[in-house]
C-alpha cells in the first residue's frame, strides 16, 4: 500500500473540513502522529500535555497497552456483527458490567454510536413510552445554555446558541429553565407548572456540570428540588452523562450525588476511554415494559449499522477495566487537590472570575471587555497561545477550563498551571485589550466610511 510523503498540515488543508472551525481563518492543524499517556506527539515529536482529555474523552491516557492489547485480540476474533437477531459476547459482557455499577435502577442497555445519538435514543424512548402508554406527552423541558449534541433532536434539547442558530425554526420546541441557584429553585420549579405538567414528556440535563454551555457549576440543593418535583409529576428524567460519567464530577457519574436517580442514562466519551466511537442509552424496567407488546407498532425503532460493534465494546470493558482499579479513584483525588490548590491562586487574580471546581474539572473566565460566552473573541488569542506552550487547552470563548486524563503526573499538571499564570499576566491582558479596543475602533471607522 503506498503512502503520500509530505507534511501533515499542508496536506489536511487540501482535503479535510474540521469541526467547529472557521477554515479560512483558523491557523493549520497540527498534525499527531502518537500519543502517549497524558501527551501527543506531533511530526517532529514534539510532546503537547493533552490538557481537555481531547475533547474529554480520553480518561486513561492515549495508546493505553491493556486497551490496545483487548482491541487487537477482539480484532481477530470478530470485527463486526448485525445486533438485530444477533447478539456477541462483548456487548452482553458490557451491559452487564455497566448495570452493575450505575444506579440500580437502571435495567436495559440500548447501543448507539456517539453522544448526540444516545440523547436522541433517550428522546425517543420518553415520547414514544407515552405514546405506547396511550398518554398524550408530547413536551421537553431542559435547562438554558444546555448542550447535548448535534442531530436535530439533540439540537432541539440544547439551549439556542451559536451551536444551532442557523437551525432554530427547524427544531422542535421545548420549554427552558434556569439552571439552580441557591434562591430560585421555587421560581423554576412554577416555571414548570405554568407548562401543565400533565403533558411534560421528559426533563433532560446535564447533571451538576454543563460542558460545552461553559463548563456551568450549578446548584445541587436546588436541582435535587426540582427533580423531585419532576418525579412526583411522573415527568421522565433524562441525565446526560455524556461529559459527566465515568470521573468526571468526583463520583462514579454525576447523579451519585442526588437523592433521586434519573430514569434514562446518556453515556459516551469516557465511555471507551476515548479511544473508540460509542453510545449508550440505558433506562429503567418500567419505560423498557412498556415497549413489550404483540403490536409491533410499539417496537422502538431506532438502529445504527454500527450499533453494539464488537471491538467498541471490547475497547469499552477494558475502560471499565480501568476504571473501576482502585488506582483510578486515586488518581481522580490527586487532580482534584492539586486543582484545589491552583483554584485557591486563581481567585486571587485579578483578571479572573469565577473560578470554580467540580472532580478533575477546574473552569474560569478571563475578564474581558466583550461579553462572556463561546463567540469572544478572546478564544482564537487564547488557542494561539497554549499551541505555541504545546499544551492542548482549548477554550469555550473566554472560558478555560482544565480536564485531563487520569495519569496525567504532577509534574504535566504544574507545567498546565504555569502555562496559565504567565497567560493572566497583566502584560498579555493589556495586549490583548489593546488589540480588542483596535478592533473595535476600526470596525467603527469602517462604517463611518461607508457613509
Amino acid at each position: 500500500m503506498s503512502t503520500i510523503k509530505g507534511n501533515l498540515s499542508a496536506r489536511d488543508l487540501e482535503v479535510i473540513w474540521h469541526p467547529y472551525t472557521q477554515m479560512q481563518t483558523a491557523p493549520a492543524p497540527i498534525g499527531i502522529v502518537r500519543g502517549e499517556g497524558a501527551c501527543l506527539y506531533d511530526e517532529d515529536n514534539n510532546a503537547y500535555i493533552d490538557a481537555t482529555s481531547s475533547w474529554w474523552v480520553n480518561i486513561h491516557g492515549h495508546a493505553h497497552p491493556h486497551i490496545a492489547q483487548q482491541l487487537a485480540a477482539q480484532a481477530l476474533q470478530l470485527q463486526h456483527c448485525i445486533f438485530a437477531g444477533y447478539t456477541h459476547p462483548p456487548a452482553v459482557n458490557l451491559a452487564e458490567r455497566l448495570l452493575q455499577v450505575l444506579p440500580a435502577n437502571q435495567r436495559r442497555v440500548f447501543y448507539s454510536d456517539n453522544g448526540s445519538t444516545a440523547v436522541e435514543v433517550a428522546i425517543k424512548m420518553a415520547l414514544q413510552y407515552w405514546h405506547n402508554k396511550g398518554q398524550q406527552r408530547h413536551k421537553i423541558i431542559a435547562f438554558k445554555n444546555a448542550y447535548h449534541g448535534d442531530t436535530f433532536g439533540a439540537m432541539s434539547v440544547s439551549g439556542r446558541s451559536v451551536f444551532t442558530r442557523v437551525f432554530d425554526n427547524f427544531l422542535f420546541e421545548v420549554h427552558f429553565l434556569d439552571v439552580p441557584t441557591p434562591d430560585n429553585a421555587a421560581e423554576i420549579i412554577a416555571s414548570i407548572a405554568a407548562q401543565q405538567p400533565d403533558q411534560i414528556a421528559a426533563f433532560i440535563f446535564e447533571p451538576l456540570l454543563q460542558g460545552s454551555g461553559g463548563m456551568v457549576m450549578y446548584d445541587r440543593d436546588g436541582f435535587e428540588q426540582l427533580l423531585q418535583y419532576c418525579r412526583q409529576q411522573q415527568i421522565l428524567l433524562i441525565a446526560d452523562e455524556v461529559m459527566t460519567g465515568f470521573g468526571r464530577t468526583g463520583k462514579n457519574f454525576a447523579m451519585e450525588y442526588m437523592q433521586t436517580d434519573a430514569d434514562m442514562i446518556c453515556l459516551s466519551k469516557g465511555l471507551t476511554g476515548g479511544s473508540m466511537a460509542l453510545g449508550i442509552t440505558t433506562c429503567t424496567g418500567d419505560i423498557y415494559d412498556a415497549f413489550l407488546s404483540n403490536d409491533k407498532l410499539k417496537t422502538l425503532f431506532h438502529g445504527h449499522s454500527f450499533t453494539a460493534n464488537p471491538l467498541a465494546c471490547t475497547v469499552a470493558l477494558a475502560s471499565l477495566d480501568l476504571f473501576t482499579d482502585p488506582a483510578c479513584a486515586v488518581n481522580r483525588q490527586r487532580i482534584h487537590d492539586n486543582h484545589r490548590q491552583f483554584l485557591e491562586e486563581l481567585r486571587q487574580m485579578s483578571v479572573v472570575k469565577n473560578a470554580r471546581l467540580l472532580g478533575t474539572v477546574l473552569a474560569f473566565e478571563l475578564v474581558t471587555d466583550n461579553a462572556d460566552g463561546y463567540t469572544n473573541q478572546l478564544a482564537d488569542h487564547l488557542h494561539r497561545f497554549f499551541r505555541a506552550k504545546r499544551i492542548m487547552l482549548r477554550p469555550l470563548g473566554n472560558t478555560l477550563y482544565i480536564l485531563p486524563p487520569y495519569c496525567i503526573t504532577d509534574e504535566q499538571l504544574a507545567a498546565v498551571y504555569e502555562s496559565i499564570r504567565e497567560l493572566v499576566s497583566q502584560s498579555f491582558i493589556r495586549e490583548q485589550r489593546s488589540k480588542e479596543n483596535k478592533e473595535k475602533k476600526e470596525s467603527r471607522g469602517a462604517k463611518i466610511n461607508k457613509y
